[in-house]
């Protein structure tokens, strides 16, 4: 039986291994923590990731579900005898992704239709006059990136879609759900507050699924999962022989937010791998804040919940794997070169970057990326450059509406940043001098996973299954901010570059302050390490 309480008598179980699936757009990840929040073992597949059209980006649900259990597989090989420790998982996935799947049998009626898809943006175009409305209900805003326009494009052109909808067969909804269902032995239909709310279909107030927004979008409830909180019993796996309790599940991004601790109102977070996710946590639900933010819940539970206001830039990792591939050069030569190009670049171009769209504060669906100002004389390196820089352009635009979400006598005054990208020296140097924000970057890419694992350790704190959730915490490098006129000559003129291509081709009215930023004066935190230098390009 699994319990999930807050006020169990505390017992002292040492030893305890925790499994935690990070399921992210490239990879499904499968970690081992002990209750201290040491990696035991690790293991990797990736699902292929598939671009039928250039708005449509999907994965097969079936390949999926077997990248996640070979992953399982591999990491409890790993742990050998170990396994017989593990006492509980956790499951963190992408948050707007979403699937279609016969309840009867799991088998799944439609692919994995990615956050990044926008297929059905016309269809979600209609919506805009209802926007207010809509961001009252959810913290959200109506764009073809959350799961409601998805689910009404399967609904409206699968055909297996509409027979299981016919034949009460149908369950669709977030990724977490399906993954949920076919990985654990209830076959649940259960989800959590932070993927329940990226279909545009949740009430943050009720902390349920919205009668009005189904009404609106024309969906039916009965094929929705149920809502539960985010440390909930949602059903167990057998492991090693034993039944393993999954007890937490949350968003990718939700997750990253807790890999460095209880976050901190004074500190926007930055987690860039597929896309930029820019978090900032807020100290009530109803913070004002500029209406191009998004405003999240990360965690729910029977006694609390956490909100954010956030921001996304839809290309970053995918940006860059986009443009390698445009420029046929390998990941590999990528990964080995852009250190040294970030390092030692001259003749940086200028870069739009609308890869799967513009995300915040433009929210603009359809947009051709494409090089400026000098590409005749750049080399391949210098391309890549312009292309890490056009995301942290992207990031400082979304600093600056972010800043305007301030709490009482409470401005940002650092950034923490982690995820796959994070690893580039010059990438975090460069935030630092564009923001004028100290930078502090984990020795830990893996956020998502880590943040999941404490609070997984910290829900195990709370039933009493252990008497102390001491967790070793990440040392921290820090870059603090230099003066680079250049880099801020490039920004101003990308700025200058963009409102014009936004306003002749999309009509877009850019947010008030577009293109400027002043934090003012930020403390410096304590850096435990300096940085690497950077060239002053």
């Amino acid at each position: 039986m699994c319990r999930v309480t807050a006020n169990a008598e505390w017992l002292v179980t040492v030893g305890e291994i925790y499994l935690v699936i990070d399921q992210g757009g490239h990879a499904s990840r499968v970690m081992a923590f002990d209750a201290h929040g040491v990696v035991l073992a690790r293991a990797e597949r990736e699902p292929e990731l598939q671009h039928p059209t250039p708005d449509r980006v999907e994965q097969n649900a079936d390949e999926l579900v077997l990248s996640v259990e070979q992953a399982l597989a591999d990491c409890v090989a790993q742990l050998g005898e170990q396994a017989a420790r593990v006492t509980a998982m956790g499951l963190a996935t992408q948050r707007s992704s979403v699937v279609c799947w016969d309840r009867r049998t799991g088998e799944a009626l439609s692919p994995v239709i990615s956050w990044q898809d926008r297929r059905a943006r016309r269809w979600m175009s209609a919506f805009g006059a209802q926007t207010p409305r809509i961001q009252h209900i959810t913290g959200l805003l109506p764009t073809p990136h959350f799961g409601v326009s998805k689910l009404r494009w399967c609904l409206e052109q699968l055909p297996s879609v509409q027979v299981a909808h016919r034949e009460h067969r149908l369950a669709w909804g977030p990724l977490a759900s399906f993954l949920l269902y076919r990985l654990l032995t209830e076959k649940p239909l259960l989800v959590d507050p932070s993927n329940a709310s990226r279909t545009l279909l949740w009430d943050v107030r009720t902390r349920d699924w919205s009668p009005e927004l189904l009404a609106m979008f024309g969906l039916d409830a009965a094929a929705l999962p149920r809502c539960v909180p985010s440390r909930h019993c949602f059903g167990h796996r057998n492991i090693a022989g034993r039944a393993v309790p999954l007890t937490v599940c949350m968003g990718d991004q939700s997750a990253a937010l807790f890999a460095f601790g209880e976050p901190q109102t004074d500190t926007a977070y930055l987690n860039i791998g597929t896309g930029g996710f820019l978090q900032r946590t807020l100290a009530h639900d109803n913070t004002a804040m500029p209406g191009c933010l998004l405003r999240s819940v990360v965690w729910a539970d029977e006694q609390s919940a956490t909100y954010v206001a956030e921001a996304t830039v839809n290309g970053a990792g995918s940006a860059l794997l986009a443009e390698q591939k445009a420029l046929a050069i390998s990941p590999q030569q990528a990964e080995e070169n852009l250190p040294r190009w970030l390092a030692t670049a001259s003749n940086i171009p200028l870069y739009l970057n609308g890869v799967s769209g513009l995300g915040s504060p433009f929210w603009v669906a359809d947009f051709t990326s494409r090089y400026i100002d000098g590409t005749g004389r750049a080399t391949t390196g210098e391309k890549l450059v312009a292309v890490v820089e056009s995301i942290l352009f992207l990031v400082q635009v979304n600093l600056w509406q972010l800043a305007q979400a301030q709490q009482p006598a409470q401005p940002v005054r650092r950034i923490v940043v982690s995820g796959g990208l994070a690893v580039l020296d010059g990438l975090c140097q460069r935030l630092a001098n564009l923001s004028g924000f100290p930078v502090l970057r984990a020795h830990c890419p893996e956020a998502t996973a880590r943040g999941l694992a404490r609070q997984l350790a910290a829900s195990r704190f709370a039933q009493g299954a252990i008497k102390s959730a001491s967790w070793r915490e990440l040392s921290l490098q820090g870059f603090e901010p230099q003066p680079n006129p250049k880099l801020q000559g490039r920004y101003r003129r990308w700025c200058q570059a963009l409102a014009q291509e936004l306003s002749q081709k999309n009509g877009v009215q850019l947010p008030t302050g577009f293109g400027v930023f002043d934090p003012g004066e930020s403390e410096g935190s304590h850096m435990i390490e300096k940085p690497s230098g950077e060239s002053s390009q």
